[in-house]
């Protein structure tokens, strides 16, 4: 018969215990490679906003282009900030390559 539907129902029934475990086996490794990937993903971007705020203090322009002052700058809390995020991004930079081995490693893909 043409277009005949096979029963879905029947056929996993069927399925033999080497089938069962493949199938789970797939479903199993492609949810996880999908977290692994948004993790990188995710700590990638912490990266980069940590950069562009980094960059961000050392915006010290004049209050318009009118003026000779400058914003209230405060070389304290500037060295305090630049040291937090310079450790906060160095830390992601190691979690970063550490996750990206890993991911290697568990799925043998290169990221």
């Amino acid at each position: 018969m043409k277009g005949e539907l096979k029963p879905r129902f029947i056929e996993s029934l069927q399925r033999n215990n080497d089938r069962i475990r493949e199938d789970r086996a797939s479903i199993i490794g492609e949810d996880t490679e999908l977290i692994y990937r948004r993790c990188v993903e995710d700590i990638e971007l912490k990266i980069k906003r940590l950069e562009r705020e980094q960059e961000g203090l050392i915006d010290i322009s004049p209050l318009d282009k009118n003026s000779l002052t400058f914003a209230d700058f405060q070389p304290e809390a500037f060295v305090q900030k630049d040291m937090e995020l310079s450790l906060m991004i160095r830390n992601l930079n190691i979690q970063l390559e550490i996750t990206r081995k890993r991911f290697e490693y568990l799925f043998g893909k290169k990221f």
